[in-house]
């Protein structure tokens, strides 16, 4: 039979992350949570009695190999640590170490955290899954948006590497790319724990990728304005 699951979540004390962990210790998970703010990991955890909260950089590629060395193989990764860029105009607005800090943690994070667990998981004799949060900003463009943007563009492919590359293993990979959430990093969008809710539904129902719908027209409209070698133009959500 199988045991307590086991998970994973970085960026785990707000927004997104917070919201996958609660959700996560609702559904009997054995949690490890993951943030750089010790203080406000510790809140959350003794609230939600988690198995363990580490402090760490997820742009470190050290802390990360100690992490997995000292959990093992998961169930379930959830790679959701993230930034806002302080530079989201035109890309070359952005100072050369803003474009580092960035993708430091938004791309930076991810490999990391997949070289990290990957290995791990590939070995176990059940099914385990990945969940990387990435953007609407990386599956559709504006010309803003300076390092965050380009990012989760980043981001979004790492994920499309990974689910090729695993699409023959027990791991699956699922990328959520919300747009606007109330977190850390925006005051208005939709509720973090709706967005949490339905990531894991698309887990469960093995989808790889989750975006609102009302942004799907345009973002089909962008890889047809790609092939066709069409200057591109701005995305709009559909009318509802």
């Amino acid at each position: 039979m199988v045991g307590v699951r086991t998970a994973v979540v970085t960026g785990a004390a707000s927004g997104i992350g917070r919201a996958l962990a609660t959700l996560l210790a609702e559904r009997g998970y054995q949690l490890h949570a993951v943030d750089i703010d010790g203080p406000a990991l510790d809140t959350v955890a003794a609230g939600l009695g988690f198995a363990s909260a580490r402090t760490a950089d997820v742009a470190d590629p050290s802390a990360l190999e100690e992490l997995a060395d000292e959990i093992g193989a998961v169930d379930l990764l959830c790679i959701n640590a993230g930034v806002i860029s302080s530079a989201m105009g035109a890309p070359w607005e952005a100072p050369t170490e803003e474009w580092d800090r960035v993708f430091g943690v938004n791309l930076g994070g991810i490999v990391n955290g997949l070289r990290a667990f990957v290995p791990l998981m590939l070995h176990r004799d059940r099914p385990c899954h990945i969940l990387i949060t990435a953007s609407l900003a990386g599956a559709a463009t504006w010309p803003g948006g300076g390092p965050y943007a380009a990012s989760k563009h980043a981001a979004l492919a790492v994920a499309e590497q990974a689910a090729l590359r695993l699409a023959d293993s027990n791991v699956t990979v699922t990328v959520l790319c919300p747009a606007l959430v109330r977190t850390g990093m925006s005051d208005v969008g939709d509720d973090p724990l709706d967005v949490a809710t339905e990531a894991l539904a698309a887990l469960d129902d093995g989808r790889f990728a989750v975006i609102p719908e009302e942004w799907h027209a345009a973002i089909a409209d962008r890889a047809e304005t790609l092939v066709s070698g069409r200057q591109p133009r701005l995305p709009e959500p559909a009318n509802d």
